[in-house]
């Protein structure tokens, strides 16, 4: 699955989302919703920037020399421990089932 997914790919699938919805309810002789461009636009840019914030709240960003430093501490860590915890292949081929 892609996850580089355009802004614009976003807007316009909400945009045909609230589309077939507000068909669905003109069909039905309900209330049209009554949504300007703007408040798509608002809508969309709130949850974009709201989801950057979230991202990069979550994600390690190191600025300084210290926490580079320690990073690569733990990625060194963490490659050792993998590398322990590997189970040797056994020798001599494949196994007979008789």
């Amino acid at each position: 699955m892609n996850n580089n997914v355009s802004p614009g790919t976003v807007a316009r699938t909400i945009n045909l989302m609230l589309a077939l919805v507000n068909q669905v309810l003109t069909m039905t002789g309900h209330s049209v919703i009554n949504i300007e461009n703007e408040t798509v636009v608002v809508a969309v840019t709130s949850l974009w920037s709201i989801s950057a914030a979230l991202l990069a709240w979550w994600k390690n960003n190191s600025f300084t020399d210290a926490a580079i430093e320690a990073d690569r501490y733990l990625t060194d860590l963490r490659e050792s421990a993998e590398a322990l915890l590997q189970v040797p292949e056994e020798e001599g081929g494949e196994e007979d089932d008789n």
